[in-house]
């Protein structure tokens, strides 16, 4: 994996992720929240199998991106140009997972003419969605932080500030995961935590304002992974996102939460890699 930083026109700094390889199917990781942007290294064999190039960036705010204050989902679109140009790519695939959702659909939505498939697993749904109790279903942990994000940004500095992590936010499944093949998040949420809640922190603000664009605008085939366990992004989430979607499939996986979903992951890459 080679890892650079790029200065973008402003003068901020991206932190890239590229495994390399020319001619081969780019695919762009969106990472959650809190995480640092490296590729799934879990899902590396069926890459290397498919013939799949990673790409990928910490979101400003994480390990060494210069943070972007006031940022919302949308401006994940024009990062991931600025990171696309500087390698010389024009056209790539998006997936993101949980946090990376969302800004996985920006991508789709605002650049048409260069995605050529979304990926969104246990993605968040707009905080305005029509017609979706958008809190139902969610953990108590989960719930609270992302309330105090809708309060604004004093608000959720204060819970952040005071809150612990709860194990129920996650499945028996989801920590079976972490034990395993997915003790992988270790390697990227540890050191975004230790630097600091800022990246988590705008993360969340985003979530709950305004995105600054439609998920009905995404043209390009889009695939919504989603376990109907989830207590993060309770699985009511992913069928909006699937019926606001024109071209999107929805893949319900039974019995499975946040995490343990992407036992799937390897299955869906191989959607995208077609």
């Amino acid at each position: 994996m080679i890892e650079t930083d790029l200065v973008l026109a402003d003068g901020r700094t991206l932190h890239v992720y590229d495994s390399g390889g020319e001619g081969r199917t780019v695919v762009l990781w969106h990472h959650g929240t809190p995480n640092l942007g490296a590729p799934p290294a879990p899902l590396f064999p069926a890459a290397d199998r498919l013939g799949v190039r990673w790409v990928s960036f910490d979101r400003p705010g994480y390990g060494s991106s210069t943070p972007c204050p006031g940022r919302d989902v949308a401006s994940a679109a024009a990062c991931t140009a600025a990171v696309a140009d500087a390698l010389g790519i024009e056209r790539f695939a998006v997936m993101g997972h949980s946090g990376g959702g969302p800004h996985a659909l920006a991508c789709g939505a605002l650049m048409p003419g260069r995605v050529s498939a979304v990926l969104s697993m246990s993605g968040l749904a707009p905080y305005d969605a029509d017609g979706l109790d958008w809190f139902a279903g969610m953990a108590p942990a989960g719930e609270a932080s992302l309330r105090a994000a809708a309060q604004g940004r004093e608000a959720k500095e204060r819970h952040e500030a005071a809150a612990e992590f709860d194990p129920e936010m996650f499945t028996p499944e989801d920590h079976a995961a972490l034990k395993g093949e997915w003790s992988w998040f270790d390697s990227v949420v540890g050191p975004a935590i230790e630097a600091g809640p800022g990246g988590l922190i705008a993360d969340d603000l985003a979530y709950v304002a305004p995105w600054g664009f439609d998920p009905a605008q995404v043209t390009a085939p889009v695939l919504i992974l989603h376990g109907d366990a989830d207590r993060i992004a309770p699985v009511a989430h992913g069928r909006w996102l699937a019926e606001r979607c024109r071209s999107a499939e929805l893949r319900v996986a039974p019995g499975d939460g946040h995490i343990s979903v992407l036992r799937n992951a390897a299955s869906v890459l191989e959607w995208i890699a077609r």
